[in-house]
């Protein structure tokens, strides 16, 4: 059996590791919310999904989180009038990506906050650590 200390450890560099690449694919997309395709009719950037899944852990016997797949998002491409764009068709419409930055940065927000608090969890095991490490020097 693992000790609970080096389970939470565990457990939150797993959370610290998906939501990095949580937060990644989503300045990815915002990066390119406004990447149209190269000629007339083509089709823009796509935005990127993060699905999560469940793990377990079979030396240590945790429940980990891991990222199962970095996919796309199938909804649709909006489309604007840029008649002057490489991208635009012969009615002047380019298609867009279906990215939302306001959805992005509520994704990066939740990302951003699940991250501290998988690090403030290793930061409080590291401190039980010391103060065991104490009480044994002292007795």
């Amino acid at each position: 059996m693992i000790d609970p200390l080096d389970a939470s450890i565990k457990i939150a560099g797993s959370g610290l590791e998906a939501q990095s690449t949580r937060l990644r694919v989503v300045s990815e997309n915002m990066a390119n919310s406004q990447s149209t395709g190269r000629v007339p009719g083509s089709n823009p950037y796509r935005r990127k999904t993060v699905t999560f899944e469940n793990e377990l852990d079979r030396t240590t016997g945790t429940n980990l989180v891991k990222v199962r797949d970095v996919g796309v998002d199938r909804t649709a491409f909006r489309s604007e009038y840029e008649p002057g764009n490489p991208a635009a068709d012969k009615q002047g419409m380019v298609k867009m990506p279906n990215v939302n930055i306001l959805m992005e940065m509520a994704d990066m927000r939740e990302a951003n906050r699940s991250y501290e608090a998988n690090l403030q969890v290793v930061k409080e095991t590291r401190d039980l650590y010391s103060m065991t490490l104490d009480l044994l020097k002292s007795s």
